[in-house]
């Protein structure tokens, strides 16, 4: 993209657009939750659509002009119910926090107690840190993995569950790499006369793709984000069963947000029908090879994985066993500087601070989009065991960062002659 007509008017934003288009091409992006949308939704999400309000839902507007916007609306939800088979979906929250607050605010009163995973042990802000508003309205206990393993620990869950009595348990999280037990979870929940939202955030397109397990039908309800592995606009959804319809709709508008962003609806809409062809599950099924591969190799290289392994679409390290002097933030930038894009990341049992913690996370959506395969994945940890071996050693920087620029070439993004994935 040349971005000539910002750089009439803007040329310092133009600058900075064309910058971020390179920046994406000549890096890898594993941070988890991070993707590449197709063109067509590029170009859904940049339409005239973001210069119509539409308050209310398709047919029940406040505004007129909006036959259009209810039509895409109609689309996103129609193709949303189809993926992951949900009585009745929500397309409008603006991010997946946005969403877990629709929820709270539908079902939830101020005071009200929740139960989910602590933030050091894979779990979200808005899932009731104390720094977001969650943890601030409402009264929030954590339940943790077990740091033997790096799996939840479900008794452990079912006991605090029975002392805490909340109102709602949230799973789903972060910087899990394993398989969540969702109908596990609701029997706990059901014990204890609980509602279960199900954040799956993260594995939206693993979910749909059928590649991981689906809370739809099992949770109450269910949010999530929209761009991360499922590629589509960026925002938010919420899913759960026509009983707490009416409730989530008003939570969401007008309780919690004022005009939908129609352009990402829109995008959402695109995105939507893209999973729902058959290559997409391609895709889901490549995404967990891939991150298995990763895996695997980074363990060959000696670096711990936490729960040793992954399910899904990430892996999360532990950098103490094999280097308890190097801290994440200090791989972060040093990968950063060689091309790699990931964060460093809190693990159980963290030990240092949540702003210069003790692992990375990395994931392979992103990769996967760009045609990564297995052995590509395999090379991929190689690269980022280097620079984790050596950290302040340019020489490797400049060695991975030469790797990096032939991997980039090999799959390059938003090619002219040839569209990022069919």
């Amino acid at each position: 993209m040349d971005y000539d007509t910002v750089r009439e008017i803007d040329p310092a934003v133009a600058d900075a657009l064309s910058g971020e288009v390179d920046r994406q091409n000549d890096t890898l992006a594993m941070i988890a939750s991070e993707n590449h949308v197709s063109e067509a939704v590029l170009e859904a999400q940049s339409s005239e659509l973001t210069n119509k309000y539409a308050e209310g839902y398709p047919g029940e507007r406040y505004y007129g002009g909006c036959e259009f916007a209810d039509d895409v609306e109609q689309l996103a939800i129609d193709r949303a119910k189809e993926l992951w088979g949900a009585e009745h979906v929500n397309v409008q929250p603006h991010s997946g926090s946005q969403a877990n607050m629709g929820v709270y605010l539908a079902m939830l009163d101020p005071g009200d107690k929740i139960l989910s995973l602590d933030l050091t042990h894979g779990g979200h802000l808005s899932h009731g840190h104390p720094a977001n508003f969650a943890g601030q309205v409402y009264e929030v206990e954590q339940y943790e993995v077990d740091e033997e393993t790096g799996y939840v620990d479900y008794e452990g869950l079912a006991e605090l569950a029975e002392e805490f009595d909340p109102d709602i348990i949230v799973s789903g999280y972060s910087a899990y790499p394993r398989e969540v037990d969702f109908e596990r979870i609701q029997e706990t929940a059901d014990a204890v006369d609980a509602y279960h939202l199900a954040d799956i955030a993260h594995i939206t397109g693993l979910v749909a793709a059928g590649v991981h397990q689906s809370p739809v039908g099992v949770a109450d309800f269910v949010t999530g984000s929209t761009h991360k592995t499922i590629r589509s606009g960026r925002g938010g959804i919420i899913m759960c069963d026509e009983e707490h319809a009416d409730d989530i709709d008003s939570a969401v508008f007008p309780g919690s947000q004022g005009g939908p962003l129609m352009h990402n609806v829109a995008g959402k809409a695109v995105g939507f029908k893209e999973a729902l062809e058959p290559s997409f599950e391609d895709y889901a099924e490549q995404t967990v090879e891939n991150a298995k591969a990763l895996a695997d190799q980074l363990q060959s290289r000696g670096l711990e994985l936490v729960s040793g392994g992954t399910d899904n679409h990430l892996v999360l390290i532990d950098l103490r066993p094999s280097h308890p002097d190097t801290a994440g933030k200090e791989v972060e930038e040093a990968l950063e500087e060689a091309g790699i894009v990931l964060n460093a990341n809190t693990v159980p049992g963290e030990t240092r601070s949540a702003f210069n913690p003790s692992g990375i996370r990395a994931g392979t959506p992103a990769l996967t989009t760009r045609g990564f395969d297995e052995a590509a994945c395999r090379e991929v940890a190689d690269l980022i065991a280097d620079v984790v071996d050596a950290p302040e050693d340019e020489a490797v920087i400049a060695e991975v960062s030469e790797a990096v620029d032939e991997l980039t070439d090999a799959h390059p993004l938003y090619d002219d002659e040839e569209p990022l994935y069919e």
